[in-house]
Order: C-alpha cells, then sequence, then structure tokens
C-alpha cells in the first residue's frame, strides 16, 4: 500500500483556508518506537506564556528544534532553537514526502493526559513563512483537533490518529483559529510534531 498517495483527500475547511488530514503515514511499529524514543529524549520543557502582566508556566511541556539556532517568539515567550536529533530528521523528511513543501524547523508537545490542551489561536507569528505549510504529525492518545473561522465562527472538528498527519496551507493561519480541547476521556499521553518554515533568520 502507497501510504503517500490518498485519492480521497479533501479540504476540511468549507472556505479561506486549507487543510488536509493525509491519516495515518507510518505503520503501528514505527509509531511506537518514535513515540517511545520521543518521549525519553527530547529536551522537554514546561511551556511559558506572558498573558496581560502575568506569567503563566502550563503542565504541557514543549521543544524546539530546527535547522539553525533560530528563535521562536508567541505568547511574548522566546524559544532557541537545538538541533535536529535523527529521529526529528527522518520525521521532517517523512512530513516533506507526504506533503510537496519544506520545512526547517520543528515545534514538539507533550500533552501527559486529556486535561492538557489548547486554547483557540493561530500560527500567525511573523518569523513564519506566509500562507505556508504547516505539517502536525500526532503520536500516542487520539484527541480531537478544532478549527474556528474568525469572522463567521463556523466549527469544523477532527480526531487525529497516532501516527497520522494534518497539514495547514494557504490562508488558514489568517481566517482560521485552532485548539485542542480538553477532555476526560484521553488518560494516556499525546505526542504532537509541527514543522514548520521560519524565514528571516
Amino acid at each position: 500500500m502507497d501510504l503517500f498517495h490518498n485519492d480521497s483527500l479533501y479540504n476540511l475547511l468549507p472556505y479561506d483556508g486549507e487543510v488536509y488530514y493525509h491519516g495515518i503515514v507510518m505503520n503501528s511499529k514505527t509509531i511506537q518506537d518514535y513515540y517511545d524514543i520521543l518521549f525519553d529524549s527530547i529536551e522537554w520543557q514546561n511551556d511559558e506564556a506572558h498573558v496581560m502582566g502575568k506569567h503563566y508556566i502550563t503542565k504541557r511541556k514543549v521543544a524546539w528544534y530546527a535547522d539553525g539556532p533560530f528563535t521562536y517568539t508567541y505568547s511574548n515567550s522566546t524559544k532557541q532553537a537545538l538541533p535536529w536529533t535523527k529521529e526529528l530528521k527522518a520525521l521532517k523528511m517523512l512530513s516533506e514526502k507526504v506533503t510537496g513543501a519544506t520545512y526547517n524547523s520543528c515545534l514538539l508537545n507533550l500533552y501527559h493526559d486529556g486535561n492538557e490542551g489548547m486554547a483557540w489561536h493561530s500560527d500567525g507569528e511573523k518569523m513564519l513563512l506566509k500562507n505556508g505549510s504547516i505539517a502536525s504529525i500526532s503520536l500516542g492518545a487520539e484527541r480531537k483537533f478544532g478549527f474556528k473561522h474568525k469572522a463567521s465562527g463556523q466549527t469544523v472538528y477532527r480526531i487525529l490518529e497516532s501516527g497520522s498527519l494534518l497539514e495547514m496551507t494557504g490562508t488558514t493561519q489568517t481566517h482560521w483559529l485552532h485548539r485542542l480541547p480538553p477532555t476526560k476521556k484521553v488518560t494516556r499521553p499525546r505526542i504532537n510534531l509541527t514543522f514548520r518554515t521560519i524565514v528571516g533568520q
């Protein structure tokens, strides 16, 4: 079976953006191997945010890797990129093969269980390639992922399976917010890798 040829691929968004769910892009053993290695070897740190003069530290953990010593600023917090590990470089190449895009960085999130999520936001930071592709790989627990149109409020949801790849591209970040809603139903961890393109550094 050709994992990279999906005739049923279609845009999940009804307008003003492009989101493609490529489905599961690796076999079950590979999924488990990557999950185990990344869980143990990535230099995870609790995420930080500065909002309205207050400093927040999340239970969710993050890590930032890239081609070079890039910096990445969001929620008024700046991260310094670490050099690729062998596994991250392989997953970057897999993402590029699936999407046809190229990436030079990866932001990873570790959600320990369903109590940890992500509020509505868009990835519109100036250092990201405008209208560029963001490839999101999920490992571990299945989670529901949502999109909300900034003007109309229309929502779209999709379950992200372990080993799957979701691609956001085009004007998605301009017109849509996305989130990972918390849930009491999920008790296992999930690792999420978002491969991106940083420009101007």
